[in-house]
């Protein structure tokens, strides 16, 4: 109940979403279905910047570290799959 899903994108076969907490103040990206070397990355209105990536061959899911925001708006996900094009959340 303390975490939602402020939004999503489709990037091939890769989901990428902006996971927002209330309590926190803070977002943070996850991507599901990706494959290794897939990067995810989450910023707050553009700038301080997380990264993640998926790591190990059989992993498909990867998270990025928390950014605080004052809002889930301020909050955008982007996923670039390996050897694909960066794709991101509205």
């Amino acid at each position: 109940d303390l975490v939602t899903t402020a939004a999503t994108a489709t990037v091939g076969g890769a989901a990428v979403e902006v996971r927002y907490s209330e309590t926190c103040g803070a977002a943070w990206a996850r991507v599901t279905q990706a494959t290794q070397g897939a990067e995810v990355e989450v910023s707050a209105d553009g700038a301080n910047r997380q990264t993640g990536t998926v790591t190990g061959a059989a992993d498909t899911v990867a998270y990025t570290p928390m950014v605080a925001v004052k809002s889930a708006a301020e909050a955008k996900a982007c996923v670039t799959p390996a050897g694909g094009q960066k794709g991101c959340t509205e």
